[in-house]
């Protein structure tokens, strides 16, 4: 298909057109009963048992063995099952109208996240350099990590216990307060709130990076809570309420359609910064107009939670309902960050869970920060990097689309454990051919700069529609046969404090690397030893929880 006569605008829109036949066509067929005229009857998905809308007698799905009375022939039936299966296997419309209230949460969460991402690397790498954010993880992003975990343990005994969705609120708001502010009072009045480099390398007694961090303290700053937000927003505000309200059943098909959020998401989010925030004349404006959405996706959020809620409470019992009848209900205990850090550690799932979360971040951040620097020669104003950075997502977006529909067949037909394992092993498979670009083909001259760029942007973008296809879904499937405690306190330390430990960890291992070599380039084998030592360990507790979860989940619907 040649699409290249057609405007861009047309070819977008032709694009949202395919998009939106695809699943048109997956919601217009039969459910596995195997006829149009026949819903689920109880939880959908739940039982083969359905009734029919016309006449209400009962009968039986295809899958049960026995043939349908008015839907065609069991073989035709069972292929367009199959075919639903793989593409939507979302049953009836009160299970299709609770996908779309949750999965619109996760559509503007990962809207935001991936305009926030994007203007806090452009903010860093080009105004101080790529080198500095392995110190912005180490000294800002690490310690306010573990603030947060202290509070957010905190209000969740004050308020979490009282109202989960005032806590939601809580957690929210804050982070857009702030994207707000930036927007309005303190990057137009970066000039004054900045010390001069001069009189900061005067106190540290050299103009090397922490310096230049100190000299440009907001764009910092900005980086440090843009990060906070990217471990909050996808790991607390969003696979804490689904985990709430989805269960086991419904999860297996749910959670990989979840990742379609993922992927939507940045395909917007990339094309606004492309088509309108980075065609402003300056950076400001580019602020402005990026700041306008945010707030605006930020209130979105808040108000599908809203209405989410009130639907699943409206349409269904609350889920586990039935399994705590009757049962009182315990108070949980007040842990602090030491005793929460305990807790991690004597629960031997958690301590897998969270080596295989430290070990995407120590991963990807390893060969991250090598190809935003090359990404910079290349692109060194801010709004020529962000430009790029608005492409680069929009492709990981409709990478991620297609790759997840993949990644749900291999979690629903391989298991658990297979779609686990996929995402460190497929990092290994890309990681050669960059680092031999690196280590070989050099970044000196224009045409292998070029090359070097291109073939990290290429391992990059692969990494990340794994992790949102694969590594996503399955770390947050892991959380639902755990009792409460775990699910709050132990998911609360593992999404903030065990990413940011990771990627923490990982510029911390940089900075050595960078004193001991002088540059990323020259540290290069060093890193390739380092970097496949974190994904042996990676697959290694993919592999061991991987046999306790399917313990865990056996006999689940």
């Amino acid at each position: 298909l040649d699409l290249s006569n057609l405007a861009p605008s047309r070819q977008r829109l032709l694009l949202l057109a395919l998009l939106a036949c695809l699943f048109s066509a997956s919601y217009s067929l039969p459910s596995p009963s195997g006829s149009t005229g026949l819903e689920i009857a109880g939880t959908a998905g739940s039982s083969s048992r359905v009734k029919s809308l016309s006449s209400g007698k009962p009968c039986v799905s295809v899958f049960s063995g026995v043939p349908v009375p008015r839907g065609g022939s069991k073989a035709a039936m069972s292929k367009q099952g199959s075919l639903r299966d793989a593409v939507f296997p979302i049953y009836g419309r009160q299970e299709v109208l609770k996908f779309i209230s949750v999965a619109s949460i996760k559509f503007f969460i990962v809207f935001v996240l991936t305009l926030t991402r994007d203007t806090k690397d452009t903010l860093m790498v080009t105004e101080i350099g790529a080198e500095s954010i392995a110190f912005a993880k180490v000294y800002g992003v690490l310690p306010c990590a573990a603030a947060y975990i202290a509070l957010y343990g905190k209000l969740d005994d004050w308020i979490g216990k009282r109202s989960k969705k005032a806590l939601y609120f809580v957690t929210t708001i804050p982070f857009f307060a702030f994207f707000l502010a930036f927007d309005l009072f303190i990057y137009p009045n970066r000039a004054s709130l900045h010390p001069s480099l001069s009189s900061v390398a005067a106190i540290t007694g050299s103009t090397g990076i922490v310096s230049k961090i100190l000299a440009n303290w907001t764009s910092a700053l900005f980086y440090i809570v843009a990060e906070l937000y990217s471990s909050v927003s996808i790991g607390i505000l969003f696979w804490g309420y689904a985990n709430e309200v989805v269960p086991v059943g419904q999860a297996k098909r749910f959670y990989p359609l979840f990742g379609q959020m993922s992927s939507l998401g940045p395909i917007a989010a990339g094309q606004f910064v492309v088509q309108y925030s980075s065609k402003a004349e300056t950076f400001q404006g580019s602020l402005d107009r990026l700041t306008a959405v945010i707030t605006l996706s930020g209130l979105a959020i808040l108000t599908m939670r809203t209405v989410s809620e009130a639907y699943i409470s409206g349409t269904e019992p609350e889920p586990a309902a039935a399994s705590k009848a009757g049962k009182p209900k315990k108070e949980k205990p007040k842990l602090s960050m030491v005793e929460s850090a305990r807790f991690l550690a004597g629960s031997k799932y958690l301590r897998l869970l969270a080596t295989m979360v430290v070990g995407y971040g120590l991963s990807i951040n390893f060969t991250e920060i090598i190809w935003k620097s090359l990404v910079k020669k290349m692109y060194p104003t801010a709004l020529e990097y962000s430009h790029f950075m608005g492409v680069f997502s929009s492709v990981v977006g409709v990478t991620t689309f297609f790759v997840i529909f993949l990644g749900g067949t291999v979690i629903k037909t391989l298991g658990w454990r297979v779609g686990a394992l996929a995402t460190p092993s497929i990092m290994a498979a890309l990681a050669v051919p960059f680092f031999g670009c690196v280590l070989v083909g050099g970044v000196d001259n224009k045409a292998a700069l070029r090359v070097a760029v291109a073939v990290g942007t290429l391992q990059s973008l692969l990494s990340k529609a794994t992790k949102y296809a694969l590594f996503d879904p399955t770390t947050q499937m892991a959380y639902i046969p755990l009792d409460q405690e775990s699910k709050v306190k132990g998911k609360a330390a593992i999404d903030v404090l065990g990413s940011r430990l990771g990627k923490s960890g990982g510029s911390l291992v940089q900075q050595a690397m960078v004193l001991a070599f002088g540059d990323m380039v020259s540290a290069a084998p060093a890193v390739v030893a380092v970097f496949y030592a974190v994904l042996a360990a990676w697959i290694g507790a993919a592999g061991k929880l991987g046999v306790m979860f399917e313990d865990l989940t056996e006999g689940d619907a």
